[in-house]
């Protein structure tokens, strides 16, 4: 008897455990409202078990009633699909939800603005619209990020009444307008404020300069103008500002000394003027300044004495004149310096090549001379691996000597030039090349087969040269464009790098090396040959520009191999033959162009054909279309050749002729010998 009481008595104990241990029935209820808005499934959310507190995303507490609270839902990058509903609300204990990374949408229900005890709300990266909800209460958030959103509208006024702990506020790119309200000084505990990529307007947000324990703020990408707050010195725990990408304009303020945390200072394509302040270019704590694209002049007096941290320096596009300052040789730790569009001239300091640290030297257009003097320098920079030379050394010859060694470049511009010579041969040893533009040059001579050789090359740009012989058959086995297998290096150059895309001014800016589309561009010189057709085996080019050469031959079927190809140009050349009909599986092709050439025949009809214009035709006499490109002023369609019936030969010297001939000869003879005019008659 005793021992089933026992039994009885642990049975009971196990029950009470298990029922403390359940998840709350309110909280079920609303968790199973939520999945019911989305028109997806989360992984492991299923009826089998009623204990919320075991499913995928959800935490709860340790508590010690009957059934434990929901305090935790984290279902970022979960590919979630559909909308929020009201009921998460219910979730009063809730104090995490992340549902960061999906693909939600819809407004936000104002309920959620209301759980009391919420610290985290992450709702970025998704296609949530409309404005932010106004009112409700969340006294305890400390963390906020609606990033990346569609939200629009003003920023809500009364965000910092609400949460007034909120230390991270991050409403970047999304589509807010306005100004930004005075109440953003009610947030005292703020310390990292992200408002970049938005269309907010106006001047410096005066507001934002009471956040004592302000230490980043990014205000980039917007519509701000006017000058700079003097007030800046107030924010004394600021690390990092970044205002770039406005509309601001007058002298930068002279407050950089009380500024005595900040390492990143960023200020690019705005409209400052005048020189930099003597605080700024003395700063002991910037690692990162970036002036570029302004309109600052003077000399550069940057103190490197003084600025000890300095790691990258971005000083190009601004009215900066003089020499390129030897003191920046001095800079021991800078890795990135950009100095380009600036209108320096000389040469290159000997100094430089004790930059040891320096990865990414942009010197583009900067009127420099002296190319040899300047590579040999660089060439001490052991681990340089970004070099801009462009739009230097004028009509100057490009330097052959072999000893020259950059065994660590992954990127090189010496394009626009003028520079006379041929392709150098120390450039065979710079095996880690992955993008190479020497177009707009005068260089010359046949196109050396062991271009084909480096293993990661996908950009190469060797246009508007006078190069002449075929065209290096190793070209087509470039292991980059070939192999769909190898990834692209996406980090960033350290220096914007910047494509011409046709009329003047028109630049496309890339960021990282992985941006540029893989590119063979040997247009604009005098190659002549055929279009190999292994080029079919480049899977992964998206360019390919062979126009304006001597090329000559068929264009081969084999082309359609290039199955991430966008853009084929092969005007201006003497090729023959038709369009094989196979270029049509290109799917990705949007510009194509076989004009003035000798091809013949019908356009093919189907794919990306159809959307050609009647241009990519022209000048070849003998092509002709139909269905979309009847209309195009081609040659007509050619009437077949007219069959004519077939005549009588006329044989001239046939069997009849020659035995009349011997015939007459024999008879001639004879009739001479009886005259007597052979053997006179006695």
């Amino acid at each position: 008897m005793n021992l089933s009481k026992f039994y009885l008595c642990s049975i009971l104990v196990a029950l009470c455990f298990q029922a403390r241990m359940a998840c709350n029935s309110n909280e079920i209820s609303a968790l199973n409202g939520f999945s019911n808005c989305l028109t997806s499934k989360i992984e492991a959310w299923n009826s089998f078990t009623a204990d919320c507190c075991a499913w995928n995303g959800v935490t709860c507490d340790n508590s010690t009633s009957l059934s434990r609270r929901v305090i935790g839902l984290e279902l970022g990058s979960k590919r979630l699909t559909g909308t929020v509903c009201e009921s998460l609300a219910e979730l009063e204990h809730l104090r995490i939800l992340n549902l960061s990374n999906n693909f939600l949408h819809g407004t936000i229900p104002s309920k959620l603005f209301s759980l009391q005890n919420l610290e985290v709300l992450d709702l970025s990266k998704n296609n949530f619209a409309g404005p932010i909800p106004a009112g409700g209460d969340l006294p305890y958030v400390r963390f906020m990020d609606l990033s990346n959103n569609y939200f629009a509208g003003s920023i809500n006024s009364t965000l910092c009444e609400i949460s007034p702990r909120i230390q991270v506020l991050n409403l970047a790119s999304n589509s807010f307008t306005g100004e930004v309200s005075k109440a953003f000084g009610r947030c005292s505990s703020l310390q990292h404020v992200y408002l970049n990529g938005n269309s907010l307007s106006g001047s410096f947000p005066e507001s934002l300069l009471h956040l004592q324990d302000l230490q980043v703020l990014h205000l980039e990408d917007n519509q701000f103008s006017g000058p700079l707050d003097d007030g800046l010195d107030n924010l004394s725990k600021l690390v990092e500002l970044d205002i770039s990408y406005n509309i601001f304009s007058g002298n930068l303020p002279d407050v950089f000394g009380k500024l005595g945390k900040l390492e990143e200072f960023s200020a690019r394509t705005n409209k400052f003027t005048g020189h930099m302040p003597e605080s700024l270019v003395n700063s002991p704590s910037l690692m990162t300044l970036a002036l570029d694209n302004n309109t600052l002049n003077g000399v550069i007096n940057i103190n490197c004495s003084a600025m000890i941290n300095l790691v990258s320096l971005y000083l190009g596009s601004n009215n900066f004149h003089g020499p390129i300052p030897e003191t920046l040789s001095s800079c021991h730790n800078l890795s990135i310096l950009d100095l380009s569009g600036d209108k320096l001239g000389g040469e290159v300091p000997h100094s430089f090549k004790n930059l040891q640290a320096l990865t990414s030297l942009s010197l583009g257009n900067t009127s420099i001379g002296n190319i040899s003097s300047a590579l040999g320098i660089l060439q001490k920079c052991k681990n340089l691996t970004t070099l801009i030379l462009s739009y230097n050394f004028q009509d100057e010859q490009m330097p052959s000597d072999v000893n020259l060694q950059f065994t660590n470049l992954r990127v090189l511009f010496m394009d626009h030039c003028q520079l006379r010579g041929s392709i150098p041969l120390w450039l065979k040893d710079c095996k880690m090349l992955k993008l190479l533009i020497l177009s707009w040059n005068l260089l010359g001579g046949n196109l050396p087969s062991w271009l084909g050789n480096f293993s990661d090359l996908f950009y190469l740009n060797l246009s508007n040269n006078l190069f002449t012989g075929e065209i290096p058959i190793s070209l087509t086995g470039l292991q980059s464009l070939a192999d769909r297998t190898i990834l692209m290096d996406g980090n960033s150059t350290g220096i914007p790098l910047y494509r011409k895309t046709g009329g003047l001014g028109n630049f496309l800016r890339y960021n990282k090396l992985g941006s540029h589309p893989p590119t063979l561009d040997l247009s604009y010189n005098n190659l002549e040959g055929p279009i190999w057709p292994s080029f079919g085996n480049l899977k992964r080019i998206h360019v390919l520009r062979l126009n304006k050469n001597e090329l000559s031959g068929q264009i081969p079927g084999d082309l359609s191999g290039m199955s991430s190809l966008e853009i084929l140009d092969l005007s201006c050349n003497k090729l023959s033959g038709e369009i094989p009909s196979s270029l049509v599986k290109l799917s990705f092709l949007s510009k194509f162009n076989v004009a003035e050439n000798q091809i013949y025949g019908e356009i093919p009809i189907g794919g990306q054909f159809l959307t050609f214009p009647c241009s990519s035709f022209e000048g070849n006499n003998g092509l002709y279309g139909g269905g979309v490109f009847a209309s195009c002023q081609l040659a007509q369609h050619p009437s077949p050749p007219a069959i004519e019936p077939p005549r009588e030969k006329m044989s001239i010297l046939g069997l009849q002729f020659g035995i009349g001939a011997v015939t007459g000869f024999v008879l001639t003879v004879l009739f001479c010998f009886m005259s007597g005019w052979v053997i006179p008659k006695p």
